[in-house]
């Protein structure tokens, strides 16, 4: 079984770790809420990074699909209905956890290579959008500098698309600093700590947001 960690649980050992961090806890809020909106109207969530972060985007929506930091079971309805499907099925319906529908748009090597050879690279992102995304979806975008082109694109294609974008950036916030409707910019300006920013940032935002959907 894993260990419960209250909300106030997880805002203090975030504090006490990330004392440089404090000061986002507003903006880090207001991407939980944006997020549980599009979840509680049955949206969903796209991650995309450039670079590194495009390993932050894959770990993200991990965290989303299964239990993070808490089990998740199925309900008893669905449990009783899959296990009817006889072994494999009980196996699904004593190991399937609750999921969060999220996208990792870094991983999907054929459209992002046909759209690299023949349009432009800088729009292996913002073409997924452009056929996937929803008006009420969230994208997440990741960018150490906040200016990689390719994360931008997916910025501009997301609102145009009537969707909430946040940002995940370093100091300054970049170009993604002007155009995402939440930025989270790490106090910092050099790459590696600005990712360890990242990583302590979109924790503590997927263990928020599994709070308020999964019970303990």
């Amino acid at each position: 079984m894993k260990e419960y960690i209250s909300k106030e649980e997880l805002y203090k050992r975030f504090s006490e770790k990330n004392p440089h961090l404090v000061d986002m806890i507003p903006q880090i809020e207001m991407a939980v809420v944006a997020i549980c909106e599009c979840y509680a109207r049955g949206g969903r969530v796209f991650c995309c990074g450039n670079g590194g972060s495009s390993s932050d985007s894959a770990h993200i929506v991990g965290e989303f699909l299964k239990g993070f930091l808490r089990e998740r079971p199925l309900s008893e309805e669905d449990k009783m209905a899959l296990s009817t499907y006889g072994d494999l099925g009980v196996l699904l319906a004593n190991k399937l956890q609750g999921a969060l529908a999220a996208i990792d748009l870094t991983t999907q090597q054929a459209i992002m290579s046909a759209v690299a050879n023949d349009t432009d690279p800088t729009l292996m992102y913002a073409q997924q959008l452009w056929g996937l995304g929803r008006e009420g979806d969230v994208l997440i975008g990741i960018s150490t500098s906040g200016n990689a082109k390719n994360v931008v694109a997916a910025g501009i294609a997301a609102l145009h698309k009537g969707m909430k974008t946040i940002a995940l950036t370093g100091e300054g916030g970049g170009r993604m600093g002007e155009l995402f409707d939440i930025v989270l910019a790490a106090p910092n300006s050099w790459t590696p700590e600005v990712q360890e920013c990242h990583i302590a940032i979109y924790h503590l935002i997927c263990a928020l947001v599994e709070d308020a959907f999964f019970e303990a």
